[in-house]
This record gives structure tokens, C-alpha cells and sequence, in this order.
């Protein structure tokens, strides 16, 4: 397991970051209004997984490192820890929600698609490592 993959995924993770602020921005801003909450947080939560697969192609495309299928597990597992942090820092600190408000999202029994961007980010660099890149 070499220290400059999971740079790399780190960096691949703080575009995917960046991505998921504007992503949600817009789904504020634009369409949310017209199409309503839930479906804009529908909408944005399929484009966010759009986007996790389509860059951990591109990333895993591009590596010139070698990389087993355990460096990929814990990829996953490293994004959706920094994903977790992220969300309940930023969201509490940052934009001001209340814990409650941020476990809610989490709830996918009450129709909230948290968890399947977290999903996403667990299982996308094996599944396009498995299905789409392997050489």
C-alpha cells in the first residue's frame, strides 16, 4: 500500500467535495424550488453519485500506481470517513444545522438518499475497478 495513493485519493475526495457544495447549491438555488425538496434532493443525490463514479474512473484510469483490491476497500472506506466528517462538520459548524437535522439525512426509511452517496463512496473504487478498468 503506497502513501501516494491515498494522497491522491484524498486530493480525488476534496474535488468530490468541492463538487458536492456546488451540486447542492444549485438544487438550493435552481431547480429544488421548481420540482420541490424531496425531488431536488433526489435529483442531487443521483448527481452526486454520477459524479463519485464518473471521477473514480477517470482517477483509477489516470493511476500509474499499483493498487490491490484491499487498497481500494480502504479507499472507500477513507472517503466515506472523510465524507462522514465533512458533512457533520461543516454542515454543524459551518452552515448551522442542528445534529438532528443532520442525523435526519441519514434516514433512508424516511425517504432521505444519504446513505447511498456514502454507499457510493465505499463501493465505487472496487466496482470500477472491477467492471471498468481492470486491465
Amino acid at each position: 500500500m503506497e502513501a501516494r495513493l491515498f494522497l491522491y485519493a484524498f486530493v480525488l475526495w476534496l474535488v468530490f467535495a468541492v463538487l458536492a457544495i456546488i451540486n447542492g447549491t444549485v438544487r438550493t438555488k435552481f431547480y429544488a424550488p421548481i420540482v420541490g425538496e424531496y425531488a431536488g434532493h433526489v435529483i442531487s443525490t443521483v448527481i452526486l453519485i454520477g459524479i463519485i463514479f464518473a471521477g473514480t474512473y477517470i482517477f483509477l484510469r489516470m493511476l500509474r500506481i499499483e493498487y490491490s483490491q484491499l487498497d481500494l476497500l480502504l479507499i472507500g472506506v477513507f472517503w466515506v470517513v472523510l465524507t462522514v466528517l465533512f458533512e457533520f462538520g461543516f454542515g454543524h459548524y459551518v452552515e448551522g444545522f442542528s445534529w438532528e437535522k443532520l442525523l435526519a439525512d441519514y434516514n433512508i426509511l424516511n425517504g432521505r438518499l444519504w446513505s447511498l452517496v456514502l454507499l457510493a463512496d465505499l463501493l465505487a473504487p472496487l466496482l470500477v475497478d472491477s467492471l471498468l478498468v481492470k486491465k
